[in-house]
């Protein structure tokens, strides 16, 4: 079978604050390693009231210090919001610290709103457009000191200088960034947990058109997926509640703490609200344990998945839990001491 990883958000519920989400993160990455799950990736956003990881290389960090066995990365920086050389140094310090066991996966979207963005980047030097593609070359150049002579960058190095930077992953949700990564020979990873673009068409074509390089030889792909499981059917889709009022919201513009099953059953939806529910039950895989690993079968096979890498977002922190734990068991993970 295919090997499995946590995508973590850090959730923050009308029960869980932020504070707390984050100490949440690092149990959950304790018992995924036990588990024997591959990696642990976290993600970075501002300026949204359901989610605390907003400073990936920080938590990477404390996971990485309390883990063992699994790859710990982000999931990724968001190029747009940070200066090259800053990313190259933070994630070469901790390759430094945790050597062999570090991830860098870069996206091209900034995770937040537009003023947040702007708040974000105001003391940079300011770019317009979307610049992604001249940021992760400015970060290549910097690795492998490949400015010409006269560049003012020639002599800058990263440091520490003698700490190579982990590996890169490129993620995506539409066929860009699997063309990007396919190009220059680096990991892929495709969210389909969110993106309207066909998972499908994005992997394959990514591992088509894969050219290896020095980094990679040969294509690499995760899927990452949204996943509900639960000991029953009805158990999960009570669960799920939650994340139906959340997609509703999302989708109008309103980013609040995940509400309970109980907020959620009696919320007021309009048919719209349904319809958008309906949508995003397409992507979100909920059921027992049985019924999930079907589905998730099925999308590994339509996208020659190599590994898959699942985010669970929910109101309670025990019921992600046992979530991981019921994959764990479905997908032979070898549980490490």
């Amino acid at each position: 079978m295919v090997p499995l990883s946590v995508l973590d958000l850090s959730p923050v519920t009308t029960a869980t604050p932020g504070s707390v989400a984050l100490r949440n993160s690092l149990d959950l990455a304790r018992l995924a390693d036990r588990l024997g799950y591959k990696r642990y990736w976290v993600a970075e956003h501002h300026n949204l009231a359901n989610i605390a990881s907003s400073a990936p290389d920080i938590m990477i960090g404390q996971i990485a210090a309390i883990t063992s066995h699994m790859r710990v990365g982000s999931g990724g920086v968001m190029l747009p919001n940070h200066a090259p050389l800053m990313v190259a140094e933070r994630f070469k310090v901790l390759e430094a610290l945790f050597p062999g066991r570090i991830d860098l996966g870069l996206g091209r979207a900034p995770g937040t709103d537009q003023v947040t963005s702007y708040a974000l980047r105001a003391r940079q030097d300011p770019r317009q457009g979307d610049d992604f593609l001249e940021r992760f070359q400015e970060l290549l150049l910097l690795e492998r000191g490949g400015f010409p002579e006269g560049h003012p960058f020639r002599n800058v190095r990263a440091v520490p200088a003698d700490v190579a930077l982990p590996p890169i992953w490129l993620l995506g949700s539409s066929g860009y960034s699997a063309e990007l990564a396919a190009a220059v020979g680096l990991g892929f990873s495709f969210a389909y947990h969110f993106a309207d673009y066909d998972a499908a068409s994005a992997m394959l074509s990514y591992r088509d058109h894969f050219k290896p390089s020095a980094t990679l030889k040969e294509p690499y792909a995760i899927l990452g997926t949204a996943v509900i499981a639960a000991d029953t059917d009805a158990e999960a889709e009570r669960i799920a509640l939650s994340a139906d009022l959340h997609y509703v919201r999302r989708a109008k513009g309103e980013y609040l703490p995940l509400a309970s099953p109980e907020e959620a059953a009696a919320y007021a939806y309009t048919p719209a609200d349904r319809g958008r529910m309906a949508l995003q039950r397409a992507r979100l895989v909920v059921g027992s344990i049985e019924k999930v690993k079907v589905r998730l079968q099925a999308l590994i096979e339509a996208t020659r998945a190599d590994e898959l890498m699942i985010t669970t977002m929910v109101y309670d922190h025990a019921a992600r839990k046992r979530s991981y734990e019921l994959l764990a068991k479905a997908f032979a993970l070898v549980p490490q001491s």
